[in-house]
């Protein structure tokens, strides 16, 4: 569970157990991922928080290039399903074990809905772990005292993937203090510089991470990270 590759905003893929989980794809419509061609990306897996556009655009098109199989709660998994993609519906506080390992659907402070007006559930994120270790994709959020309950209940994080372009979602400020609530001391920053109200100051972002004893990765798109 150790390499894992950014594609732009919120969008990542992990390689876990021979497959391939792709988290909020949104990358044909991002102008800074222009380089990257969304049917060179394989997934067995998408993982969807939310339903807002800038996290579900390429979801389809990838998900019937690969015949992979939509994770998300149950309006945004129904929806799919209408559209003829495969998938698995979650609900808040929820776990399923699938062939690469446990995914637990949790709380996340935000708003959702479908690009066509439709029911978007409530948002959420996404814990993930197996025997190789355990990691938080927390989606859009706001600060929550629910992050707590994450150590709680879930194997202790090796890292967390955050949101940290504040104005849609928390900003690197309160990320800094999601990442003691969740008791992890690495953390990949994503939401951020898109566009004009999430850009943030690299440097300024990471000291305040390092102020609290924690590693903020800002990933280049394209770029892979070995965790």
């Amino acid at each position: 569970m150790n390499n894992l590759t950014f594609y732009g905003q919120s969008t990542f893929s992990v390689e876990i157990k021979g497959k391939t989980i792709l988290f909020d794809p949104f990358i044909s419509a991002n102008e800074k991922a222009n380089h990257i061609d969304i049917n060179t990306i394989k997934a067995d897996y998408i993982l969807v928080s939310h339903g807002h556009l800038d996290h579900i655009l390429d979801a389809e098109a990838i998900a019937k290039n690969n015949d992979a199989t939509i994770v998300s709660n149950y309006e945004i998994a129904t929806w799919f399903e209408k559209k003829e993609c495969k998938s698995h519906p979650l609900n808040h506080g929820g776990k399923w074990t699938f062939d690469f390992g446990t995914v637990k659907y949790v709380n996340a402070v935000h708003s959702s809905v479908l690009p066509d007006g439709s029911n978007g559930g409530n948002a959420g994120g996404f814990v993930v772990w197996n025997d190789e270790g355990c990691f938080y994709f927390a989606g859009d959020t706001a600060l929550t005292l629910d992050m707590q309950l994450i150590p709680l209940t879930c194997p202790k994080l090796d890292f967390a993937i955050l949101p940290i372009g504040d104005n849609f979602t928390m900003g690197y400020e309160d990320a800094s203090v999601a990442a003691n609530f969740i008791e992890c001391n690495k953390i990949v920053g994503c939401h951020f510089d898109t566009f004009g109200f999430i850009e943030i100051d690299h440097d300024t972002a990471k000291d305040a991470f390092d102020k609290k004893g924690k590693e903020l990765i800002l990933p280049t798109i394209g770029s892979k990270i070995n965790l």
